[in-house]
C-alpha cells in the first residue's frame, strides 16, 4: 500500500495527509471542550478570561474573528495574530514585525506549537488555528472553529456591547435544521473542496475534487437566485462560514489551487451576496487581504516554487449588491 504524505502544512484543521489515490484528507480537531454561559462545563463565559489565537489568512479563524466582532465582544475576547507566512517545519509563529501580526501577549512564546504543548508536552498532532485559549485555567478549550462559533454566538450575550448585539443569533433554533443540511454539503465540496482540489496529487483526485466544488457552487447560485442567504431572510452561520471561502476565491482558490472553471465574478447572485456580507458593519475590518495572499502563495511552496505573490485581481467588494432591495 502506497505511503499517506503530508503536504505543506497549511493551518487547517486537523492532521492533513495525502491518501493513496492522491487525496488531501483531513482529520479531526484535537480539543473539543466548550464555553457556557452557566459554566456547567467547567469553562465559564466571562469576560477578559478567554482569549483567541489566530491567524488572519485562514478561513476557519476568520469564522471566529467575525462571530466576535458581529456579537461585541472585542473587549471581552482578546486577539493574537500570527504571522502569514508558515514555515512547516517550525509552524505559526508570532512575528510582531510584519503588519496585522502581534506577539503573543498571553503566554510570551514564539511558536504557537509552544501553547498546544503547555497543554500537553507530548502534543505531536497538527498546530492549528483558531485556539480558544482559557487564561485561568492555563488551557485550550477548543481548536475547531465550527464550534468556537457556536460559543461566541449564544454563550457571552451578557457581555456584548449593545442589546442589539445580545439579541443576534445566527444559530437559531427555527433554523437549525436548515442551517445544519447546508453545512453537510458546503463544507466537504466548497469550504473543504478547494483544498482538496489545491492538494490533489493526482488528476483523479483534483478531477473529483473540482468538479464537487463548482457543482455545488452552481446549487449555492441557484438556491441564492430565490433568496437573500443561504436559508432565507437572514444571515445565518451557514452565510458566515460560505463567506470566508467565497472572499478569498477569486484572490486565491481560483488561480493558486486551479479551481479556475469559473470566478466569484462570474456568478450573477453569489458575486453579490459575497458583497452584501463584506458590507455588513464591521465585517470587512476583519479582513486582511495581503495576509491572505502572501500566505497562500509563499507559504505552499510545492504549488508555487518561487513564492511569488500575484498582482491581482482588482476586486470592488463595496459596489452596490442590491440584495436588499431584490428579496
Amino acid at each position: 500500500m502506497e505511503k499517506a504524505v503530508r503536504p505543506e502544512y497549511d493551518g487547517t484543521p486537523g492532521r492533513s495527509v495525502i491518501d493513496k489515490k492522491g487525496a488531501f484528507q483531513r482529520s479531526q480537531s484535537a480539543f473539543r471542550n466548550w464555553v457556557t454561559a452557566d459554566g456547567s462545563s467547567g469553562f465559564k463565559a466571562q469576560p477578559g478570561r478567554y482569549h483567541l489565537y489566530v491567524s488572519l489568512a485562514c478561513p476557519w479563524a476568520h469564522r471566529t474573528l467575525i462571530l466576535r466582532k458581529l456579537k461585541g465582544l472585542d473587549d471581552v475576547i482578546s486577539v493574537n495574530v500570527v504571522d502569514w507566512l508558515l514555515n512547516f517545519e517550525t509552524g505559526w509563529e508570532f512575528n510582531e514585525k510584519r503588519d496585522g501580526c502581534t506577539p503573543d501577549t498571553v503566554n510570551s512564546v514564539k511558536y504557537l506549537k509552544e501553547v498546544y504543548r503547555k497543554v500537553d508536552p507530548d502534543y505531536n498532532k497538527s498546530v492549528t488555528v483558531p485556539v480558544l485559549w482559557d487564561k485561568q485555567t492555563k488551557t485550550i478549550v477548543n481548536n475547531e472553529s465550527s464550534e468556537i462559533i457556536r460559543m461566541l454566538n449564544s454563550e457571552f450575550n451578557d457581555f456584548c456591547k449593545t442589546e442589539e448585539q445580545k439579541q443576534l443569533d445566527f444559530y437559531p433554533e427555527n433554523l437549525r435544521k436548515s442551517i445544519e443540511d447546508i453545512n453537510e454539503w458546503i463544507y466537504p465540496n466548497i469550504n473543504n473542496g478547494v483544498y482538496r482540489a489545491g492538494f490533489a496529487r493526482t488528476q483523479e483526485a483534483y478531477d473529483e475534487a473540482v468538479i464537487g466544488l463548482f457543482d455545488a457552487l452552481d446549487k449555492v447560485e441557484s438556491i441564492l437566485s430565490k433568496q437573500r442567504y443561504l436559508v432565507g431572510s437572514s444571515l445565518t452561520e451557514a452565510d458566515i462560514r460560505l463567506f470566508v471561502t467565497l472572499v478569498r476565491f477569486d484572490s486565491v482558490y481560483e488561480q493558486h489551487f486551479k479551481c479556475n472553471k469559473k470566478r466569484i465574478l462570474d456568478y450573477p447572485n453569489i458575486w453579490p451576496y459575497v458583497r452584501d456580507i463584506y458590507q455588513i458593519p464591521g465585517i470587512a475590518e476583519t479582513i486582511n487581504m495581503e495576509h491572505i495572499k502572501k500566505h497562500y502563495m509563499m507559504s505552499h511552496r510545492s504549488i508555487n516554487q518561487y513564492g511569488i505573490v500575484c498582482i491581482g485581481p482588482d476586486l470592488d467588494f463595496m459596489a452596490p449588491h442590491g440584495r436588499d432591495k431584490k428579496y
